[in-house]
């Protein structure tokens, strides 16, 4: 089997030594396969998103000895490239728009649910049509319809990682409980979600293995049901173990003290650094 892997940073901060884990771990694995290891900034994010970290990302990980293949695909370049999808799950029916803000829907909800990894949306709009459609609106999964569109499918995915190893078959009333309608396309801008437009991409790259924290894990069964309803193929998938402070935090874009930056600015050579991290 050809092993295509990749690397998907969003340039909105510095690289740090979890995104660094994630790289090394992705790259490894593709070349011990004999395989291809692509880069791509996932940013979407036009506010947040900015150049001279995208710059620095690219610098970080070849003083690391991080290489790849081919060009560095820009999400940012390519917004129009995710409209046929959207285009085909509205025909489908699948889509409704939603006028909530984040503060109507932490209104509307009651106690979060142990477990959940995100705020699941109340369904407010729910009943909404597409014809109802005003500026500003976002776009959501009628997630319902969704599965019921797929009842006769297995919706399933490979996970290789430590902690989910196996086949993992995704489940209506757990699906329904902890994800909810998601947004596909965010207000206003006509911007696709990260993790349809990441899905998007890995199929037009022709990823076979995502390699990626244990943090996005939660993720995966929306891009699967995705990937699934527009008749995409779905990559195996790989969650590593996330690399945490001395306080068990999981390390962000703002504790600059962990930027592979700064350690390169502290003298540190590549392979001190890599030592801090664990085996890969």
């Amino acid at each position: 089997m050809k092993y295509v892997m990749r690397f998907a940073p969003s340039p909105t901060g510095p690289l740090h030594l979890g995104h660094a884990y994630s790289a090394l771990i992705g790259h490894k694995m593709a070349r011990a396969a004999g395989g291809q290891f692509l880069l791509r900034m996932e940013d979407t994010d036009i506010e947040r998103s900015k150049p001279e970290w995208a710059a620095q990302i690219v610098e970080d990980l070849t003083w690391l000895g991080v290489d790849w293949d081919g060009e560095i695909l820009s999400q940012a370049a390519q917004l129009s490239s995710y409209d046929s999808s959207l285009e085909r799950l509205d025909a489908l029916g699948l889509l409704y728009p939603c006028s909530c803000s984040r503060a109507d829907i932490r209104a509307a909800l009651a106690a979060p649910q142990e477990g959940v990894p995100h705020d699941v949306y109340p369904g407010t709009c729910k009943h909404r049509t597409m014809d109802s459609r005003k500026t500003g609106d976002a776009l959501r999964l009628h997630l319902d319809k969704a599965l019921d569109r797929l009842a006769d499918r297995e919706v399933s995915f490979v996970e290789t990682g430590a902690t989910h190893q196996g086949t993992h078959v995704i489940n209506r009333e757990r699906a329904s409980r902890e994800i909810g309608d998601v947004v596909l396309s965010r207000k206003g801008d006509e911007i696709v979600a990260y993790f349809l437009a990441s899905a998007l991409d890995d199929v037009a790259q022709g990823i076979t293995h995502v390699v990626r924290g244990e943090d996005l894990f939660d993720f995966t069964a929306i891009q699967v049901i995705l990937l699934t309803l527009l008749d995409l193929p779905v990559p195996t998938y790989h969650h590593h173990g996330l690399i945490r402070d001395e306080n068990g935090k999981r390390l962000a874009k703002r504790d600059n003290a962990r930027a592979i930056a700064t350690y390169r600015d502290a003298g540190l050579t590549p392979q001190e650094v890599i030592a801090l991290l664990p085996p890969f």
